[in-house]
């Protein structure tokens, strides 16, 4: 099955994309408000102008003379910011157990070597997490939690 994948964005200007069956798909679910962003959770979404990828086959690197100048640049641009963070998501995912509210029990039990240790993410209060600094155990608040709920695309 062919799919028709669009690139989306948020009112935030959150870029991404989404795949879908056809034209009247992608329709059939923003009318429905089925679709959100997967970086703030927005059901605001449009579609952007996109160019079709032609894939003709292999290219020929060009060849750069050794003393041609050479771009270079400090900061990353807003979309590989969003690459960035997204892969960060994934990868926390990937690499943690998801403890919940049982965050900061089971940190500590970590910690005091109770249990094996591991990676661990979850949900506990600004002041519990205080107190754990406060005991000398790592703790680092993620700005991305809702990304961390469902499957990361």
């Amino acid at each position: 099955m062919a799919l028709k994948v669009f690139n989306l964005a948020c009112e935030r200007d959150h870029a991404f994309e989404g795949w879908f069956t056809s034209e009247n798909d992608y329709d059939s679910q923003s009318e429905r408000g089925l679709l959100s962003c997967p970086v703030c959770e927005s059901l605001e979404i449009r579609k952007t102008p996109s160019a079709p990828r032609l894939n003709l086959g292999a290219v020929e690197p060009a060849v750069t003379p050794a003393n041609a100048p050479v771009q270079a640049s400090m900061m990353p641009t807003p979309q590989q910011l969003q690459a960035i963070y997204l892969r960060m998501a994934r990868e926390l995912a990937a690499n943690t157990e998801d403890v919940g509210e049982r965050f900061a029990e089971e940190a500590r039990r970590i910690h005091y070597r109770e249990v094996p240790e591991r990676g661990i993410r979850g949900v506990t209060s600004s002041d519990e997490a205080q107190e754990l600094l406060d005991e000398g155990i790592s703790v680092l608040p993620l700005p991305f939690g809702p990304l961390l709920k469902d499957p990361l695309q």
